[in-house]
């Protein structure tokens, strides 16, 4: 009957797939209404809307100008902003963001708030809140990038980040969503070994980040990327998972190993489509979920563009992206 069962998993996924051909870093999606709204990485965080999942259109950027407190966190900061996340709660729509000097962990996250998603609105306004959590060379073995908010099964909110380094970390927030919370509590969720010899400043070896948890069948699911992004045809990128009961872990891969101890299974990896995908988010839209991520497309000579799949699980309730490359 397992047998069966598995078959009829595998013969049914949903073929629902697509690429646009605009270029993509990091994104994130979510619903108002009718439209759905995916931000990501670029200059003062970009946006696009669409009605269908499929056909995008430009919106404006969420910062026309960089937020006043960036300056002091990196020098002259030109308002290229990374890997936002975007939330909604308690009415109020919540974007995370990440200000950082490349290959440093000279960085902190920070978050503003709207009421509405749609620039037409009247009470369209995004408000600035500043730092949330900050990074300093040789003070943090990790980094403060790559947010992603979550709530545990008390609604008590959560912040995964990080890349490299010490790995990615996990703490928790206020219940205005707007600060840690008192006294901190702070978890390793995932980790990779790292070269002891390697100086603090450095960002080492154990390439990890871009972690992005997912509530379902009573499990914390724990996406994150290994390898590395962001070059092109050398892009390494690849996306894995690990699940736990217990929002701060420890998450463990298919073979049982938790991802603080190097563990990860991988879902999606190289293929005769592109050079490497990662940085995903995951939801749950009418019913269906979907993964989102950025893969170097090798048609296009490993230009990073944006990839949606519908998420299915297997028998044993581990996600499957079926790919029509």
């Amino acid at each position: 009957m397992q047998f069966y069962k598995i078959l009829f998993l595998t013969l049914f996924i949903s073929t629902f797939s697509w690429a646009q051909d605009f270029s993509v870093h990091d994104p994130v999606v979510i619903k108002q209404k009718d439209t759905y709204y995916l931000y990501c990485t670029g200059e003062g965080i970009t946006c696009y809307s669409s009605k269908d999942l499929k056909n995008w259109k430009r919106e404006p950027s969420v910062f026309a100008e960089k937020p006043v407190w960036t300056d002091s966190v990196v020098p002259e900061f030109k308002n290229h902003i990374w890997a936002p996340d975007i939330s909604l709660h308690n009415n109020t729509y919540y974007l995370y963001y990440s200000v950082s000097a490349f290959a440093k962990n000279t960085s902190a996250i920070g978050v503003a708030t709207n009421t509405t998603l749609n620039p037409d609105d009247a009470a369209y306004k995004w408000v600035d809140h500043g730092i949330v959590i900050q990074s300093v060379p040789n003070r943090d073995k990790w980094n403060a990038i790559d947010p992603n908010l979550t709530f545990d099964e008390n609604n008590i909110p959560w912040l995964a980040f990080g890349s490299f380094w010490d790995g990615l970390k996990m703490v928790k927030l206020s219940t205005d969503l707007l600060s840690k919370a008192q006294p901190e509590e702070w978890s390793t969720i995932a980790k990779r070994k790292r070269t002891f010899e390697l100086a603090d400043s450095n960002p080492g070896d154990a390439a990890l980040e871009a972690p992005f948890i997912f509530k379902k069948f009573g499990y914390f699911y724990l996406f994150l990327s290994w390898d590395f992004c962001c070059r092109g045809k050398d892009s390494t990128y690849k996306i894995v998972i690990g699940r736990s009961k217990n929002i701060t872990g420890p998450y463990l891969d298919k073979d049982g190993k938790p991802l603080n101890e190097g563990g990860g299974t991988i879902l999606i990896q190289e293929n005769k489509k592109w050079y490497g995908a990662g940085h995903n988010s995951t939801y749950t839209f009418d019913g269906k979920d979907y993964i989102f991520f950025h893969a170097y497309e090798i048609k296009d000579n490993g230009m990073s563009k944006l990839e949606a799949h519908e998420l299915q699980w297997d028998a044993n309730q581990w996600p499957i992206v079926k790919l029509n490359n």
